[in-house]
């Protein structure tokens, strides 16, 4: 009798703690929602897109050191009978601010190639404050003869890179895969003479 008496309470604690379960995972939505109200760290906090003619206003991206603005310059090594460069030679942007561009390429040959991208940074110690949120040089990419593509490089420089670096170069140099054209050196960096840039 005690041990049944004991069991039936132990089944009553487990529906609780279960119903409190299901009560907090429908809670945490709108609890979430919130709080990033409230700090604005996230999309949720631009508005309610559900109302009628709301227009969300995005909030301003204090990572974004507007004190100071770097040159980026862009440089393009094709290791290999095809043609590959950027679309522009180089921008001017703002630590912590996101930028797109785009780099072109035509597959120049008679038959079908595959292909990769491999990175290189001046200054060196660049490198590790250059983050690429999208870039074709994550994959390897087949193209048909004759065959054009454009593909996008997303970046954020860190605000805590140097000070004393006013510009940074980006390379790439792009080599066939299991091809008979040898692949760059990993420590290459092409630097030359700055570029003209275009207006």
């Amino acid at each position: 009798m005690e041990l049944r008496r004991e069991n039936f309470l132990m089944v009553r604690k487990l529906a609780v703690i279960t119903v409190c379960m299901f009560a907090f995972g429908y809670a945490l939505v709108p609890i979430y929602k919130t709080i990033c109200e409230m700090t604005g760290i996230n999309v949720l906090a631009l508005g309610d897109r559900n109302i009628p003619g709301a227009t969300p206003a995005l909030a301003a991206n204090t990572q974004v050191d507007l004190s100071r603005s770097i040159t980026v310059e862009f440089d393009a090594n094709a290791r290999g009978p095809w043609e590959f460069k950027p679309a522009q030679r180089s921008v001017k942007v703002h630590p912590g601010e996101l930028t797109t561009v785009m780099y072109e390429f035509q597959n120049t040959q008679n038959r079908r190639m595959s292909a990769q991208a491999i990175p290189s940074y001046a200054p060196q110690q660049a490198a590790a404050h250059f983050n690429k949120l999208e870039c074709f040089c994550f994959n390897q990419y087949t193209l048909d003869p004759g065959e054009k593509k454009s593909w996008p490089v997303a970046f954020v420089i860190d605000p805590k890179l140097s000070k004393d670096v006013k510009t940074i170069t980006l390379s790439y140099t792009f080599f066939e895969v299991g091809g008979k054209t040898p692949p760059a050196p990993v420590a290459a960096v092409t630097v030359g003479a700055p570029q003209e840039r275009r207006s």
